[in-house]
């Protein structure tokens, strides 16, 4: 490197607190069930679901008069298939910021290569900020707290190293889920216990407007304490979740069929944000839903 070229570090603007409105006006959320928002049901629908992405958007519209926002994300696919059917419809969308968290489902699957998906979400990234937006990328979470996943933990660990030097790369935002503590605790999960629940996705939404550096009024909640369970009773419940999750799951790979076939995104266009449930989300106590 030249004397008089740039290091990495050289392009990338000072931190500056933010203390006017968010710059966005137009937010896209690309990737699977974790942008989606499964878990998070909104009560009286049949399967429409909130999360974290329209917890985000609920807040930046609140903020500035003319912000619109688009979810192209459906669950359960692989990053090959958000690449292909979502990086261009989210571009035709112009937007200014865009969230993109891909590639955990190849990860989790038997014989998964973070290093693979690595290749297909450098490309994803490149394209997304071919057009000056603000992208927003996912290290996944430390699964060392579940049994279900903890066998996973190292491959997650490479995973994230490599989402990290891609996001170093294009000067992309990293939202850390490795290092959100909070949400390290099956409490915030849903009964399948792989997706979050309201609580969980109400933390991500936190976790995102923080590295966004946008202020806002979301307070941290706790969940309900653990109920004590005997052996058989905690055994029970092991047996329960597999056969209404773990099951299902496995019959879906072997019969090459996705939770997401024939599923349409929720938000294909960029609208107006309306606001789910802002109180609730500011002052709901312990354990209860937001």
């Amino acid at each position: 490197m030249s004397r008089n070229e740039p290091t990495p570090d050289e392009h990338r603007s000072p931190y500056v607190p933010n203390e006017s409105a968010h710059p966005w006006r137009r937010m896209v959320a690309i990737g699977d069930s974790f942008t989606e928002g499964i878990g998070d049901p909104i009560p009286g629908t049949s399967d429409d679901h909130r999360g974290w992405a329209d917890r985000v958007a609920e807040v930046l519209g609140a903020q500035v008069d003319d912000f619109a926002y688009a979810n192209l994300a459906v669950r359960g696919k692989l990053i090959g298939q958000i690449v292909a059917d979502q990086i261009e419809p989210a571009l035709a969308l112009t937007p200014d910021l865009v969230t993109f968290s891909a590639g955990g489902n190849d990860v989790i699957r038997p014989g998964g290569d973070p290093d693979a998906v690595a290749q297909q979400f450098d490309d994803a990234v490149a394209r997304l900020s071919s057009q000056g937006a603000t992208v927003v990328v996912f290290t996944g979470v430390d699964t060392e707290f579940t049994p279900v996943f903890r066998g996973i933990r190292g491959r997650v660990a490479i995973y994230n190293e490599n989402i990290r030097a891609i996001a170093h790369r294009y000067d992309a935002i990293v939202a850390d889920q490795w290092a959100l503590k909070e949400v390290q605790d099956m409490r915030f999960f849903d009964d399948d216990r792989l997706h979050y629940n309201a609580l969980g996705h109400h933390e991500i939404a936190r976790m995102v407007l923080r590295a966004l550096n946008v202020p806002n009024e979301l307070q941290p909640m706790q969940p309900d304490p653990l109920p004590t369970l005997t052996w058989r009773e905690a055994r029970t419940n092991d047996f329960v979740w597999a056969r209404a999750h773990l099951v299902p799951w496995v019959l879906r790979r072997l019969r090459h069929q996705s939770s997401g076939d024939n599923i349409a995104a929720k938000r294909p266009d960029a609208l107006p944000v309306t606001t789910q449930a802002p109180a609730r989300d500011r002052t709901a106590g312990p354990g209860q839903p937001v």
